[in-house]
């Protein structure tokens, strides 16, 4: 039986459906809505937007798009941002115009807030803080911050989940959903784009920053992997006060990184924290496989003896040892200029078409190694460098791990504040030891060791596996039970234009019998009569003419002519 639950969710959903469908509309995406079988909707959406505004008319898709995407509201923001980040697989137009959604928001009641704190706590917010601030220090989509103090006296901030926000987000998620496969239905060519999959990224993105108590494991976790590193500090996670909508730890009162004259002020040294700063992200990146998403220079705030703290881990990039050997491998063949390596390692990563023109590949990489060829080692801003590489693939249609793109933005802020903290700050020279002792760890005795290990446990359970995998598939075979399912993909709306036709074939040739036997029996003059004419005829002649002109209509309606 369907639960109470469910039945309101789906309510929910179908209602936010149908306001999607209405602002889509009105930013002018009727086309595509109709591709997708939301004729109906769309008709409405007409109703309601009959002229579009002359000022969206001079605006672009991609600008278009975005507007749309703030009228639905933070979710679509939050959608929005991570497709910034995604040039793999939406038009470049569309990933600059997507990096312009800002996550500005009004903050909501202090009262709220308490109450929230309550339900997590399973107690009044009393008997853990002796006092929190009713103006919060920062608001968000998701949660809004405030600055509070322990009843053992600790100074901490809170960071309280949004009224409502899961049953939003999830409600969003699943009318996303649905407007997905519809495309992937639909729209020609979706498999590039991959909707369905987005979606399921994006809802596994919002669900994981939705929970704070991950998030306080996060920060947990690189505290263990800089143990005994006194260049870096990591906020204390209060865990008697922290819970899956509610995050509390300790308060951090530093100088932002941006403000380089307070750090002058207090005599701190721009050039160490800078190189500090480099390698713990370059450690992160290539020896922990876990490194910070979002290092912009609010995040990163200085403390005595230039000493770097991290705030906000909600955004976080994973790494496995094998893309952290690939990451090496192109980050190195591009350093050296090697064209031919790049364009082997991207054929060996296995995410290249059988249709893709290589000859084309080769010339666009070697043009954009050839603008650093004069270019002094000392001066390449290597994020920039990657970012621009993944700008060329993706044209290619060349897929590659969300984490790499979010890597690349990560290390431009990383390099933008070296850079402003220290002119002459050069990430290549902190790049080079990491990527030696990357390409060293591969080559150990010890790796080596490991991947013979792995390589023959595979071996071994394929061979263990494989005379039962032989016998079930031979006696599926005897039993006339061996299936092969085969899936046509993109023939629906063929199969639907055809249904389409052959019904209006077939109302025609029920149109033209009703005409021909209207006419027989007028002439045999046999039977009632209404007005001197036979009644059968006249009803025949009537019914065929409605037939006729509801056809009309609906031909005239579907702009199909």
């Amino acid at each position: 039986m369907l639960s109470v639950f469910q039945l309101n969710r789906n309510i929910r959903s179908l209602r936010r459906y149908r306001q999607i469908v209405r602002v889509l509309v009105k930013y002018g995406f009727e086309h595509a809505l109709s591709l997708m079988g939301l004729s109906r909707f769309v008709a409405r959406g007409r109703r309601l937007f009959r002229k579009p505004e002359p000022e969206l008319a001079r605006l672009s898709p991609a600008e278009r798009m975005r507007l749309a995407l703030e009228e639905l509201g933070p979710t679509f923001v939050k959608l929005g941002q991570i497709l910034s980040t995604r040039p793999d697989v939406i038009p470049r137009s569309f990933v600059l115009e997507f990096a312009r959604l800002q996550d500005q928001v009004p903050s909501f009641p202090f009262e709220d807030a308490l109450d929230q704190i309550r339900r997590e706590l399973g107690r009044d917010p009393e008997e853990r803080f002796s006092f929190i601030d009713p103006e919060p220090l920062a608001a968000a989509s998701i949660a809004q911050v405030h600055r509070a103090r322990l009843v053992s006296g600790e100074e901490v901030v809170v960071k309280v989940r949004r009224p409502g926000v899961v049953e939003a987000v999830e409600t969003d998620i699943d009318a996303m959903m649905g407007l997905a496969v519809l495309a992937e239905r639909h729209l020609p060519r979706s498999d590039i784009y991959d909707p369905v999959g987005l979606v399921k990224e994006f809802a596994r993105t919002i669900r994981r920053e939705m929970d704070f108590a991950r998030e306080g494991h996060t920060i947990e976790r690189f505290a263990e992997n800089f143990a005994g590193d006194p260049t870096l500090y990591f906020p204390t996670v209060h865990w008697e006060c922290t819970a899956r909508g509610l995050l509390t730890m300790e308060f951090i009162n530093g100088i932002k990184v941006s403000d380089t004259a307070a750090l002058e002020r207090v005599g701190m040294d721009r050039r160490l924290i800078a190189r500090r700063g480099a390698d713990a992200f370059l450690k992160m990146v290539l020896t922990h496989g876990f490194f910070h998403g979002d290092p912009h220079p609010g995040n990163v705030l200085i403390l005595p003896d230039n000493v770097i703290c991290l705030l906000d881990y909600g955004m976080v990039g994973r790494l496995d040892t094998q893309l952290k050997g690939y990451l090496t491998d192109i980050l190195l063949a591009i350093v050296q200029r090697d064209v031919d390596e790049v364009i082997s390692l991207l054929l060996y990563s296995g995410e290249i078409a059988d249709t893709l023109d290589t000859r084309a590949l080769k010339r666009d990489l070697t043009g954009l190694i050839d603008n650093y060829y004069e270019t002094p080692l000392q001066e390449i801003e290597v994020g920039r460098v990657l970012l621009e590489f993944l700008e060329v693939i993706t044209t290619y249609h060349i897929k590659f791990q969300p984490d790499l793109m979010l890597l690349a933005k990560a290390l431009v802020a990383i390099e933008g504040m070296g850079r402003e903290l220290d002119p002459a700050f050069d990430m290549v020279e902190h790049l080079r030891p990491f990527m030696k002792q990357a390409v060293r760890d591969r080559f150990s005795p010890r790796q080596l060791i490991r991947e013979m290990n792995s390589n023959l446990l595979s071996y071994f359970t394929l061979a263990r596996n494989l005379p039962r995998d032989l016998k079930e598939l031979l006696n599926r075979i005897n039993r006339n039970k061996f299936k092969i399912d085969l899936e046509h993909r993109g023939l629906d709306r063929a199969m639907r234009e055809f249904d389409k036709s052959v019904n209006r074939l077939s109302s025609s040739l029920i149109i033209a019998a009703l005409i021909v036997g209207s006419s027989i029996v007028m002439q045999t003059d046999k039977g009632p009569k209404f007005l001197d004419f036979p009644v059968f005829a006249f009803m025949g002649y009537t019914i065929a003419g409605f037939i006729g002109l509801w056809w009309v209509v609906a031909i005239i309606r579907s702009g199909r002519l």
